[in-house]
């Protein structure tokens, strides 16, 4: 087997990759949370917390033009800390994640989908997983452009509700009655959740063409692009369907259209299983990536460091996060393991902008570079969504 990765990706694809990491089927419930707290300033929530994972998607952007590594996180904070060992536990860290995460949203996806056909869940859930785990392997091209497509689709799929809830007649308009500031900050944790996802861009950097130039404006297009859409679809949701309404909805955003065109929304269910789909695909390549990347660093590891000769995707590290997103969508309990997901981020979040404070100190140069006071922010705002989550 080879020992480096084919270099196809380009802006294009990569920006999309990222959009539909961060989009995923959260927003399609988490409206309705948002809403429970902010009410009709929910809108601003989901700016604000596109504001408060500004710092850190920048933090990101500077690193991956160092170091554009597979195992991202974990070559950050090894070379920052210069700590080794530090930087594969935090890469062991994304890994189980992205396998948890996998496995959630590859049970939800196929949830979503049982509610449309009558079949039996096992089947469903091995067979959805195995597919996605064949197009991983085959290549990363054809693996983002079908992650590209599902994005689109999903991407659509707000833009109808963005359509609905703006062209019909106002129920409770947005930015109504006094700034509720415990509310709004409250709406703006719960939100940033949705826009956890970026951070899986630095670790496709060994595939990216001109990464030093690709990687920081992949990121940021990226980030501006969901917070942009997010901030919309609160606003039309908003718009046509009061908050109490849409917080006390499980499927929040059928509600909205139900309440706007008539019907049940029911083909928001089919686009939930796309950006289901989206989400587990991704989160087998970023993880299949961060352990080829580890690989590297450490010998224990070192058996995953090895591209398909003729695939150029890493096959052994690819079939294990995959098997195990399935075997864990079948078998185990992941409500609190999903939710524990947030906290390992939020915890890297922390360290990669410590790590990079530290390395700005030792190498001021830097190909794409931003003030220090960018680090910083990022590290004090992952502290506090950090600190929140774990009071929660």
């Amino acid at each position: 087997m080879a020992e480096a990765l084919k270099r196809q990706i380009g802006l294009g694809l990569l920006t999309a990759y990222g959009v539909g990491v961060m989009v995923g089927a959260g927003i399609y419930v988490l409206i309705g949370a948002v809403a429970a707290e902010a009410g009709s300033w929910s809108p601003l929530s989901f700016l604000i917390a596109g504001l408060i994972a500004a710092p850190s998607a920048l933090s990101y952007a500077e690193f991956s033009t160092r170091f554009p590594e597979a195992a991202g996180e974990a070559a950050f904070v090894a070379r920052g800390f210069q700590r080794d060992w530090l930087g594969v536990i935090v890469g062991l860290a994304i890994v189980l994640a992205g396998m948890v995460s996998a496995a959630a949203v590859l049970r939800g996806g196929a949830g979503y989908l049982l509610g449309i056909i009558d079949l039996p869940a096992a089947p469903v859930i091995a067979g959805l997983g195995l597919t996605l785990i064949a197009v991983a392997v085959f290549g990363v091209l054809e693996s983002l452009a079908l992650a590209a497509v599902f994005t689109v689709i999903e991407v659509v799929g707000l833009a109808l509700i963005v359509w609905a809830g703006a062209t019909s007649a106002p129920v409770t308009p947005a930015f109504t009655g006094a700034i509720p500031l415990a509310g709004l900050g409250a709406g703006a944790v719960l939100a940033f959740f949705a826009f956890i996802g970026f951070e899986d861009i630095v670790n496709m950097a060994e595939e990216v063409r001109d990464p030093e130039r690709t990687m920081p404006r992949a990121i940021l297009m990226a980030l501006v692009i969901v917070t942009l859409l997010y901030t919309l679809v609160a606003w039309a949701a908003l718009r046509a369907v009061s908050a109490s309404e849409l917080a006390g909805s499980e499927q929040p955003l059928a509600l909205v259209w139900a309440a706007t065109q008539g019907g049940e929304g029911r083909f928001l269910a089919a686009i939930a299983v796309f950006a289901a789909l989206n989400g587990v695909l991704a989160q087998i390549v970023m993880a299949s990536r961060v352990l080829f990347g580890l690989g590297r660093r450490s010998t224990a590891l070192k058996i995953f460091h090895h591209a398909h000769p003729r695939f150029g995707t890493p096959l052994l590290a690819t079939l294990l996060v995959g098997s195990a997103a399935i075997i864990g969508a079948l078998t185990l309990p992941l409500a609190t393991l999903a939710e524990a997901t947030s906290t390992v981020l939020l915890s890297v979040f922390v360290l990669v902008n410590a790590a990079l404070i530290a390395m700005k100190r030792q190498v001021p140069e830097a190909a794409f570079r931003v003030p220090m006071l960018v680090p910083v922010s990022g590290l004090i705002l992952a502290l506090a969504a950090l600190s929140w989550d774990i009071l929660l």
